[in-house]
């Protein structure tokens, strides 16, 4: 089996999240050889360990991002994570080819409808991403309509859980195909 790597960059799963906590409690449950980061537990200051986070992506052969779409892109803190742990001469540059030859999966979810919008066209600069340090892109897994305003009515939060362990199941079969 490939090393696989989840990055949740949520800035604050344990308040505001319902969705993004529930993939992360499936894929652990049903990969339990994967390493799992929790950037707002391990970061709450946005102070990155470089070095550990470097060692984890050495490790991994599946990088997989997940993450809610904030305001038609990435959280803030999992932006800052990439923006310090991506460095030249790591990922890039005429030395960095750390990252070459991985796989970068996204899985994202948004409050906004799943029909409002193509949202793996708002992934371009992810695909950039894979282009400019070598990474293989492995395509995106997404699900809308689980805000975690709708948290407070027991049917909205039913059916965002059963949404989240959906796409659970969706990523999981996804990553088998890589």
């Amino acid at each position: 089996m490939k090393n696989i790597l989840i990055v949740s960059g949520h800035t604050n799963t344990v308040n505001d999240s319902v969705a993004n906590v529930t993939i992360m409690q499936q894929l652990e449950t049903a990969l339990p050889d994967c390493r799992t980061v929790y950037l707002d537990r391990l970061y709450p200051d946005f102070r990155i360990d470089v070095k550990a986070e470097q060692e984890k992506l050495l490790w991994a052969d599946i990088i997989v991002l997940q993450f809610p779409v904030f305001w038609f892109s990435m959280p803030s803190l999992l932006h800052r994570w990439m923006e310090e742990t991506f460095l030249h001469g790591f990922s890039h540059g005429s030395t960095g080819d750390k990252l070459r030859g991985k796989t970068l999966v996204v899985s994202y979810t948004t409050g906004a409808p799943a029909d409002m919008l193509n949202w793996e066209d708002f992934m371009g600069n992810l695909r950039a991403t894979c282009q400019f340090t070598g990474m293989n892109w492995g395509g995106c897994v997404g699900t809308g309509g689980v805000s975690y305003q709708m948290r407070n009515d027991p049917e909205q939060l039913a059916a965002i859980n059963t949404k989240a362990c959906e796409h659970a199941t969706r990523l999981l079969e996804h990553l088998k195909a890589l």
